[in-house]
């Protein structure tokens, strides 16, 4: 832990349903959903307006359109995220050599190394981060971004979840142990559900429960390394250096669950969702993934990985999911899961095409959307409508119309595609229903129609 605040975490906010609601003047100030549109699909982003219904990430959107029918659920441009990523990190690159991105839309900063230097007293951190929001707000057209400062890596990224949206929290040095006392221990990485749960069984609810708890009692509880890490945290000692150049040697997300799980397409679900965590974050790091694996724990510990290795490297989410999927049919669950998780290795930053040299496709969802859609679209805030499956077409999808111009993909089905002719740059414009063989109509905008950052 520094003498300083000089750790910055900076989180864009709602990052991917907010670059929806810059490009779709029609959804500014409305719930947007991005994620899986299907059956099985999982949340990615919940805009702030849809979150007010307790919609979050992770959920299964069959969950979330049952909380927020009226929301937008669109199912994601990686291409418009990727490149708003970009212009962020370049931002924090221009301010400080040493920058760790954990995601397209997270950061750390080390304010030590920033060249010229910057003042690290409470007035120069709130000037500097209000010219950082400005000039984030210009390059990206908009979005916006909350700060946490702090003495180190983990307490900067607690700040940052104190002041949301579009906040600034500075912890000042030697304030940190008090600070965390009052809140949840599951503020401390590492305190999932199942640790969560091992630690009530003690007594250990909030950080100040775990500050007090005698440290056998605690190893006993959670296991020596694991009980040490989370001590050493809960008195907020954190000596990480930002690395701006780490080396992965894999990628893996994977969750331990509350009660042993059975259901295969809630298994399913989760299994999607972390093939899409991967597959972000292979593009975040430029990366491409030869192997795929999945990691199983039964009801009794046992634990099964099964893997297999591609003919050409990938950052393909849906190739990711199709193999793990795949692996997971492989595995009898019907007694109960209890650890979950999808991981890629074999990491190259070159990529090699014949992804599909073993016969894999990406998995459909299980079963077409309502057949019954109107031919016209539904009122402005119910945009969005679930597309057929087998159209072609996705909720949100960029598309080109020779007559008409620049727009997106509205809803779908019934042999028929619904679109909003709109930019960034224009009011909410005017909705058009064509077929969805419609010869006029492309993917993507036209090179001349493409929005350019401000």
């Amino acid at each position: 832990m520094r003498a300083e605040a000089s750790v910055l975490h900076l989180d864009l906010d709602a990052f991917f349903a907010s670059v929806e609601q810059r490009d779709k003047p029609s959804l500014r100030g409305k719930p947007v959903i991005v994620g899986g549109t299907g059956q099985r699909g999982v949340v990615s982003t919940a805009s702030y307006e849809a979150r007010r219904y307790g919609v979050r990430s992770a959920m299964p959107t069959h969950e979330a359109r049952r909380r927020c029918p009226h929301a937008a659920f669109l199912s994601g441009r990686f291409d418009a995220y990727r490149d708003a990523s970009r212009q962020v990190m370049a931002l924090l690159h221009r301010l400080s050599p040493l920058v760790e991105p954990l995601s397209l839309d997270e950061a750390f900063v080390d304010l030590a190394a920033a060249e010229p230097a910057v003042g690290l007293d409470r007035p120069a951190l709130i000037d500097l981060v209000g010219s950082i929001k400005a000039e984030l707000a210009e390059v990206t057209g908009g979005l916006t971004c909350s700060v946490g400062i702090a003495s180190s890596k983990f307490m900067a990224k607690v700040a940052t979840e104190l002041d949301k949206p579009d906040g600034l929290f500075i912890v000042e040095p030697g304030s940190e142990v008090e600070l965390l006392r009052p809140m949840q221990v599951t503020v401390i990485p590492g305190v999932g559900p199942v640790t969560a749960e091992k630690l009530r069984r003690i007594g250990v609810n909030t950080v100040a429960d775990l500050q007090a708890i005698p440290p056998d009692e605690l190893v006993r509880e959670v296991g020596r390394a694991h009980g040490q890490g989370l001590l050493a945290l809960a008195y907020a000692r954190d000596d990480r250096a930002v690395e701006p150049e780490r080396e992965a040697k894999s990628i893996s997300v994977e969750d331990t669950f509350a009660t042993d799980l059975v259901d295969h397409d809630r298994l399913g679900e989760i299994l999607d969702g972390h093939a899409a965590q991967v597959g972000r974050r292979l593009r975040a790091a430029g990366l491409f993934a030869r192997t795929v694996t999945i990691k199983v724990r039964q009801h009794d510990f046992a634990t099964n990985t099964r893997a297999r290795t591609l003919s050409g490297a990938t950052d393909r989410t849906e190739t990711i999911t199709a193999v793990a999927r795949s692996l997971l049919a492989q595995i009898d669950t019907s007694n109960g899961i209890r650890l979950l998780g999808v991981g890629v290795a074999g990491l190259t930053d070159v990529v090699q095409e014949d992804l599909f040299g073993e016969d894999l496709e990406a998995v459909p969802d299980p079963a077409p959307a309502d057949d019954h859609e109107p031919a016209e679209p539904p009122a402005p805030d119910t945009a969005g409508a679930r597309p057929r499956h087998g159209t072609g077409w996705h909720p949100g999808q960029d598309v080109h119309h020779d007559d008409h111009g620049p727009g997106w993909v509205w809803g779908a089905g019934l042999g028929r595609v619904t679109v909003r002719f709109e930019t960034r740059d224009t009011p909410p414009g005017p909705v058009r229903t064509f077929a969805v063989d419609d010869p006029a109509l492309h993917p993507g905008r036209a090179p001349g129609d493409q929005v350019t950052a401000r």
